[in-house]
């Protein structure tokens, strides 16, 4: 594989799914090792897998799926793809990056705080592009940049590739749209089998010169020959007058085995009246499947009804990345091969190996894993699953996306053959006139949610599609996402700190009522003493569960430091034994989150299980050093420790700055940046330039070391060596760091939630005694707690996305 691209020019990569573009592409931005051969940006020789030096070298890559994080922010995510002398200050992130998205127009209107789960696919392109642009590339690699965008904003990317271009950067313009490609390139090379097939000026080419170079041979017809049924024939999916969000009094009519499709500008209706049909989005109206009326208000209970449909997102809403192909195509269409209640491995590997050689699906095996297969062929794999369901509805939203032009042409013969074969009704929705133009039998053009023209016969051409779309709107309709602002705060970080909060206040004011004692200066000493360790150990989990991992073994640690020093710190202890035993505070921590660092990301344990391995081996030492508690602490060093101004200890004040400190540390420093980032998604923020592996292990060594000053309060309070008496904080970290609002699934929430959070369980537990109930409504109110928290929070953050 050869590629020379020179400084101001637009070059065009163009192949088949599979044919080796987008490897090319991982290393030349360091995401992927080449077996051999070099990679020189203007003479300079680029390390091999090295995305960081790729970055510096002024390597900028926009990706077919963006490599953003989604639980950060839209600010965040473009400062992670800036080299480091493009960087912003991370206090001054959002006023940068309102300049940067500026630069794409000003009807954009993204807020920069937003975060990128909650945009639609259109501005996360757009937010790929911009961070592209904000970079100032030496060399620029866009792949397949138009997917998702609008023809506005295809004129608006080309005008910045064009101006780049005169600016002396080189760019890899890669696109399985041809025409695009003769549009924007000066030169073109075709790959083909993961070998380079030549390099052409694209002016001597012609668009079906390109297509036959890519595929390797001729192809005679793109598009198969349109319905040749009885036009005469009764419909068999029937729908009238359908109202939705984005679309109003919508009828259709198609006739088996026909393809209509439905076009119009972008944001007209034309998606949600399609994901309506599939269930997915609320309706009113009549919808008829062979005569006969069927009611369904989800996506089940439409498969239910013999409709299937194909998303548009394929990655977030069409392949499930963590099965197999074979998982995937079946997916739809296991009560065919399952006989009460067992799937027959026999009946199912043959269905699915007979679809995979029917779409053309290029994989090793059927049980490889669907993820390393090219984009293409998940597209493919998708479309499998849907037809091999045998669906009398056929629902495709852009179904030929990412898809090259040789597998568009099988694609198109496919849903003919089979729309013809079985007498299906088709629907198609697609951005492409020219596509819908050559697919489809009739076309319904789409403007501000109603159908304003139905097209058909000699008609259904690109030119008359366009025309009615324009003709009927001349003003763009942008997606807007409507949402209440309490649905927004409700979603975001610090409704937790404020829920729990009220929490508090509201369990104090009710047990003073009940016991006047509660709120006694000797309770609240109390309370806030018991607080200090739990607080700590609190922070300790949060710090694991941002990076997506859990650790088990902080509650054991905490006891075993305190049995050690139980042996160091006491009454008659030389300076040196002294000085040892307060640098194991220190050198334990390190050692023990080092070894689970190395179980999680060495040995590829689960991290539930590989601390759950060094809870027990911590909880042995302790036992074995301590079998029953002994030795006290001196007393010089517990009073110091346990120092009060007023019935406040000076411990508490200690713990909620630091609290304070590390929480603005992950919000506002680039290192908090990256620890987010890689509790968001791994992978993505391995694209980033991010080493994963690096983070976590700070990651869990930090946990440790905040555990290690947890137990120097523990100590204090309990003075001697007990090897049970830290057991109890694991599950007590983790349900104070939940409460607070820090995400089990990661990326989510703050330390001083975690404290927040562990103030509210000390509380509860506190109300327990004041009211004279027995001890296990401890345990009753923290789990009850938590599961109030983990299902709140959970439903908050999925009513955001949802808009509602």
């Amino acid at each position: 594989m050869s590629l020379n691209v020179l400084a101001g020019e637009i070059h065009g990569v163009v192949g088949e799914n599979g044919a080796g573009k987008s490897t090319l592409m991982g290393v030349i931005s360091g995401t992927v090792t080449p077996e051999t051969g070099e990679v020189r940006v203007f003479g300079e020789l680029l390390p091999s897998g090295n995305a960081s030096a790729s970055r510096d070298f002024g390597i900028t890559i926009v990706r077919q799926e963006p490599a953003l994080l989604p639980d950060l922010t839209i600010a965040e995510n473009m400062y992670l793809g800036m080299p480091k002398e493009k960087r912003p200050k991370t206090t001054e992130l959002n006023s940068w990056a309102t300049k940067q998205l500026a630069v794409w127009g000003t009807d954009l209107n993204l807020s920069p705080s937003l975060r990128v789960e909650d945009l639609p696919p259109e501005h996360r392109f757009i937010v790929e592009i911009a961070r592209a642009l904000a970079a100032q590339p030496k060399v620029l690699i866009l792949d397949e940049p138009t997917e998702h965008l609008s023809a506005e904003d295809v004129n608006i990317l080309f005008g910045h590739i064009r101006r780049l271009a005169k600016e002396g950067v080189a760019i890899i313009y890669i696109s399985h749209r041809v025409a695009e490609v003769r549009d924007i390139a000066e030169r073109v090379s075709v790959l083909r089998n993961g070998a380079s097939r030549g390099t052409e000026l694209v002016s001597k080419l012609s668009e079906s010169d390109i297509v036959n170079l890519i595929v390797g041979r001729e192809l005679s017809s793109t598009y198969p020959a349109k319905y040749s049924g009885d036009k005469n024939a009764i419909p068999n999916f029937v729908v009238s007058g359908l109202h939705g969000d984005k679309f109003k009094d919508v009828s259709l009519e198609v006739r088996p085995g026909e393809v209509v499709g439905l076009a119009g500008i972008d944001g007209n209706g034309q998606r949600e009246f399609l994901r309506a049909l599939a269930g997915l989005n609320k309706f009113a109206g009549v919808v008829e499947i062979s005569g006969q009326e069927v009611k369904y208000r989800s996506a089940a209970q439409a498969t239910k009804q013999g409709i299937a449909y194909v998303a548009a997102d394929r990655h977030r809403e069409g392949v499930v990345s963590g099965l197999s192909v074979k998982d995937n195509i079946a997916l739809r269409s296991l009560k065919k091969f399952t006989s009460m209640g067992l799937v027959s491995n026999k009946k199912e590997n043959s269905s699915v190996s007979s679809l995979v050689n029917e779409f053309n699906v290029k994989t090793p095996t059927i049980a490889a894993s669907i993820a390393t297969l090219s984009g293409g062929n998940q597209q493919k794999a998708v479309l499998a699953g849907a037809f091999g369901s045998g669906p009398s509805v056929l629902l495709l939203d852009e179904p030929t996306q990412g898809v090259d032009v040789g597998a568009r042409s099988e694609i198109y013969t496919l849903i003919r053959q089979r729309a013809e074969e079985t007498g299906m009704a088709v629907i198609v929705l697609s951005t492409d006139a020219k596509e819908l133009a050559g697919i489809a039998d009739r076309v319904l053009v789409f403007s501000r949610g109603k159908v304003v023209s139905q097209l058909e016969g000699k008609k259904v051409t690109e030119e008359e599609i366009i025309g009615e779309a324009l003709r009927s709107t001349a003003v763009r309709e942008t997606q807007v996402v409507t949402r209440s602002k309490l649905v927004r705060w409700l979603g975001g970080d610090a409704a937790p700190l404020a829920i729990v909060g009220l929490a508090i206040i509201a369990l104090s004011l009710i047990t003073q009522v009940a016991n006047g004692f509660f709120l006694s200066p000797m309770s609240i000493q109390s309370m806030l003493t018991l607080l200090v360790p739990l607080g700590l150990v609190a922070m300790a989990q949060a710090m694991v569960l941002l990076v997506g991992g859990i650790d088990l073994s902080v509650g054991p640690l905490m006891g075993l430091i305190v049995v050690l020093e139980s042996y160091l710190l006491i009454d008659g202890s030389s300076i040196a034994m002294q000085g040892f035993g307060w640098s194991l505070f220190v050198i334990v921590p390190i050692v023990v989150g080092s070894i689970n660092w190395a179980l999680v990301d060495l040995a590829k344990i689960n991290p539930m299980i590989a601390t759950l391995v060094t809870f027990t081996g911590v909880q042995a030492i302790s036992l074995i050093l301590r079998p029953t508690p002994g030795g006290v602490i001196a007393r010089s060093i517990t009073k110091s420790i346990t120092t009060k101004i007023g019935p406040v200890p000076i411990l508490f004040i200690v713990v909620v700055i630091l609290a304070l400190l590390l929480t603005w540390a992950l919000l506002k420093t680039r290192q908090g940046i990256v620890l987010r980032a890689t509790g968001s998604d791994e992978n993505v923020a391995a694209l980033n330039a991010i080493n994963p592996k690096k983070v976590r292990y700070f990651a869990y060594v930090g946990a440790s070391l905040l555990a290690g000053v947890a137990a120097v309060t523990l100590m204090a309070q309990i003075g001697s060596g007990n090897a049970s008496g830290g057991t109890s904080y694991t599950l007590a970290s983790i349900s104070a760091a939940v409460i607070g609002g820090v995400s089990l699934a990661g990326a989510r929430g703050t330390f001083f939630g975690a404290i927040m959070g562990g103030a509210l369980l000390q509380v509860a537990n506190s109300v327990t005694t004041f009211l004279g109930l027995s001890t296990e409504w401890q345990s009753f109110l923290m789990g009850g707690l938590t599961l109030f928290a983990v299902a709140a929070y959970s439903l908050f953050r999925s009513l955001k996305k949802a808009g509602h």
